[in-house]
């Protein structure tokens, strides 16, 4: 009995151990702040080197831990967000052009590009679909 004790207690203070010093719980952390910030601020400027700043990390650490977690770099993942919520701004009746600048893009041409791209319709097109 005593030995089993032992060995109990052994394999208790190794995975004690094994958690303090190999967690991911810093990383899960670090993706999930990032992700909640760019769902919180996506109509801003953001880059990899302000999301960087704000989580204290490299940004090439940064982009690869985001990317591994969620399947995407930040960027993309804002450029996703952005499109998402331009969808729900043109449905509402705002303007292709309201609902390019609202959601944080700069060029209403590579607005355009992007929503085709990510949703197979021209934003005007997407737009006169939803009034019918």
């Amino acid at each position: 009995m005593a030995k089993s004790n032992k060995v109990n207690f052994y394999e208790k203070e190794i995975l004690r151990i094994k958690e303090d010093c190999y967690s991911n719980q810093w990383q899960i952390d670090t993706v999930i702040g990032l992700k909640n910030y760019i769902d919180n601020n996506f109509n801003e400027q953001l880059n990899l080197t302000h999301f960087s700043q704000i989580r204290f990390v490299s940004k090439y650490h940064l982009l690869r831990l985001f990317k591994t977690y969620y399947g995407q770099t930040p960027n993309q993942y804002l450029i996703d967000k952005r499109i998402e919520k331009a969808k729900e701004y043109i449905k509402s009746g705002k303007s292709v052009s309201e609902s390019c600048y609202e959601v944080g893009f700069e060029s209403l041409s590579s607005f355009s590009s992007l929503f085709k791209k990510k949703t197979g319709f021209k934003p005007s097109k997407y737009q006169k679909s939803n009034f019918r």
